[in-house]
């Protein structure tokens, strides 16, 4: 936020609560009045949110992101209820689908940031939280006033506003979204979201446009991450293709250059019982998708070496073991 003055962020405030007045924090533009309503809830079931109140799962030091992120001293993690992808098969689904959580001010939401900067952070690292932008973005300069200085992650589905995104501009450090879909129509079927994949492109050129590519400083084994783009790929059983197309669209839309993350912790939830999705992923799955990605010449980033990946043919890919998410 260092970037960005008192006065520009007070506009920044304004323009978001125009947005969510009536709600179009995210791409599916609803509609909804999210400040003064009648409890009408939008897609993200998020509804209306009165008296600066917003909903929050838990505040954690967190030791299962990225490396680079995690660090030795955890990324200050915080979980927010509800999200307006709804993905079947999210594996947070009590939180994003059934909106698991408390309700809490927002003196309270820069609190608990401070607390988590004072207890040793690398990051603050908010999650899901595109639907609560007006608030956070209060909340952030409160704690701001109070010297949060520690970089800011925006941790999301990577199906974003490109309104709301270019009121983030300096004030975002590290952006790690998904890029979920090349596919519209297991889009669709899976997230309810056909046109996820331009939206997609879109929001990462307008991520990387702000942050640029992943830049470390030299603490630690691989350094921990202060600036960039960090694109995460969730692996779905039997969707394959999917995933050679999603490593196309980054050729495109970001370059080799961008730090990924292929990830194949996927696992079934009771929502995917009697469905195609309802097994976790094959080595061999994992394997096709990693050496691809090694073929089109990405160079930074992480793959899963329990999935039988070998990384001495690719030894600028780092190991991650956590189970991310």
């Amino acid at each position: 936020m260092a970037q960005v003055s008192s006065g520009e962020i007070d506009e920044r405030i304004a323009k978001a609560w125009e947005l969510a007045k009536t709600c179009r924090l995210c791409p599916r533009g609803c509609g909804v009045n999210r400040i003064e309503g009648d409890g009408e809830a939008g897609v993200c079931r998020a509804g209306s949110v009165t008296g600066g109140v917003l909903r929050v799962s838990s505040f954690i030091k967190h030791l299962g992101e990225e490396p680079v992120l995690s660090g030795w001293r955890g990324s200050g993690t915080v979980f927010f209820s509800h999200c307006s992808l709804r993905c079947r098969y999210c594996q947070n689904w009590q939180l994003s689908l059934e909106g698991e959580g408390r309700d809490i001010s927002i003196e309270d939401f820069a609190k608990g940031m401070l607390k988590l900067e004072k207890a040793g952070v690398h990051n603050i690292n908010w999650v899901t939280p595109s639907h609560y932008l007006p608030w956070l973005l209060e909340g952030l300069k409160i704690a701001a006033e109070q010297d949060l200085r520690l970089p800011l992650v925006y941790n999301c589905g990577g199906y974003e506003s490109l309104e709301a995104l270019k009121l983030l501009d300096g004030i975002v450090d590290i952006y790690l979204p998904d890029a979920k879909y090349a596919d519209s129509e297991l889009a669709k079927k899976l997230s309810g979201a056909p046109d996820y994949p331009e939206v997609n492109r879109a929001a990462l050129a307008e991520m990387q446009r702000q942050v640029g590519d992943l830049e470390t400083d030299e603490e630690g084994e691989e350094g921990v991450a202060r600036k960039g783009l960090i694109v995460r790929h969730l692996m779905i059983p039997g969707e394959t293709r999917n995933t050679l197309m999603v490593l196309d669209m980054l050729t495109e839309t970001t370059g080799v250059e961008v730090a990924i993350s292929l990830m194949g912790q996927y696992f079934p939830t009771s929502r995917m019982k009697g469905t195609p999705y309802d097994r976790t992923l094959t080595v061999r799955e994992y394997q096709e998708a990693a050496q691809y990605m090694f073929d089109l010449g990405f160079s930074n980033g992480w793959v899963q070496e329990r999935l039988g990946v070998e990384l001495k043919h690719r030894p600028d890919f780092r190991r991650d073991e956590k189970e991310i998410r």
